[in-house]
């Protein structure tokens, strides 16, 4: 319904067809619609069932865990909660307050801002499901090994001082109101909030997406991107380090950069990059961790992107 929507106010009402205006202008409209749809439902409907899931119900649930199952439950959780690297602090601090263990932590700050519910669902929809499974598993993967690795560093001498001096207390208990009415207040307060709040890294995604489907030949953004060596790999990394932008917002341009050739590996570290490695999230951390702790975080964020783009890469030339 979306591309009719698309057919008529582009093609039959704008007369556009056949130019590279109009298949750029056709693209934003489709996209722009199915996206804030997708959002609008997909938003809500988690709404309703995680009226109760807090940051302190998800730190209380992680801590409850033995080590090796909380880093797989931080790692989930991380794919399925709604909390963006705006979070970050907050949710840094209380899982150090609850004692949960560095490693722990810092894998489901991997796994929260690039995987979530809302773009799983409408990636699929983009560009399929086979993708999609690509996408996730190694987001999750990604997030797991990173635990690991870093805190083999013993990462906690490189927490800010204040952070292990907080002390938040356990705050008072209130009798949740489990009611459809009150779930339904809230899961429309979560789609103003999250839809407010990305709505235009999705219309600067698509923008740009449409961009290339109208107006950028294929071959030429298949010679830029690279035969998906490992320089091509390394480029599309540093790209997407100062492109900040919502899961969701990354999906058009990587769409159109499949469409157009560009190696499967190449879009998937392009897009870790866009969403788990930007300026701003490292900005951010910079406030409770220092310096080599957040060198060493990025560095092994950036590596593992490389090597997942280098892999998928060649894993694609072979079969």
């Amino acid at each position: 319904m979306f591309e009719a929507l698309a057919d008529w106010l582009v093609y039959d009402l704008g007369g556009m067809q056949g130019s590279a205006l109009g298949d750029a202008l056709h693209f934003f409209v489709m996209d722009v619609t199915k996206i804030l749809v997708l959002l609008t439902l997909v938003i809500y409907l988690m709404g309703l069932l995680r009226a109760l899931l807090k940051p302190e119900r998800v730190r209380e649930f992680v801590r409850k865990r033995s080590n090796l199952s909380a880093r797989f439950t931080a790692v989930g959780l991380g794919a399925v909660t709604p909390f963006c690297s705006c979070s970050s602090v907050p949710l840094f601090i209380g899982f150090v307050e609850a004692g949960i263990p560095l490693g722990v932590t810092l894998s489901f700050l991997i796994a929260s801002p690039m995987i979530n519910e809302v773009a799983v669902v409408v990636l699929a929809s983009a560009i399929g499901w086979k993708f999609t499974a690509l996408y996730v598993v190694t987001g999750l993967t990604v997030a797991l090994i990173g635990g690991f690795v870093l805190e083999r560093f013993k990462p906690e001498r490189w927490v800010e001082d204040y952070v292990w001096k907080i002390h938040m207390g356990e705050a008072a208990q209130i009798e949740p109101d489990n009611s459809l009415a009150a779930r339904h207040v809230y899961a429309m307060g979560q789609v103003r909030e999250i839809v407010g709040r990305i709505w235009k890294y999705v219309l600067i995604g698509v923008g740009v997406g449409a961009l290339i489907h109208g107006f950028v030949p294929a071959d030429f953004v298949v010679k830029v991107a690279g035969g998906g060596g490992a320089l091509s790999v390394l480029a599309a990394v540093l790209i997407g380090v100062p492109l900040y932008s919502d899961a969701v917002g990354i999906i058009p341009i990587a769409e159109v950069l499949l469409h157009k050739g560009v190696p499967i590996g190449t879009v998937l570290a392009f897009m870790m990059a866009v969403t788990a490695l930007s300026f701003p999230e490292m900005i951010i951390l910079r406030k409770v961790v220092k310096w080599p702790l957040l060198a060493l975080f990025a560095g092994y964020l950036a590596l593992a992107f490389w090597v997942v783009g280098v892999s998928f890469n060649f894993l694609r030339g072979v079969l």
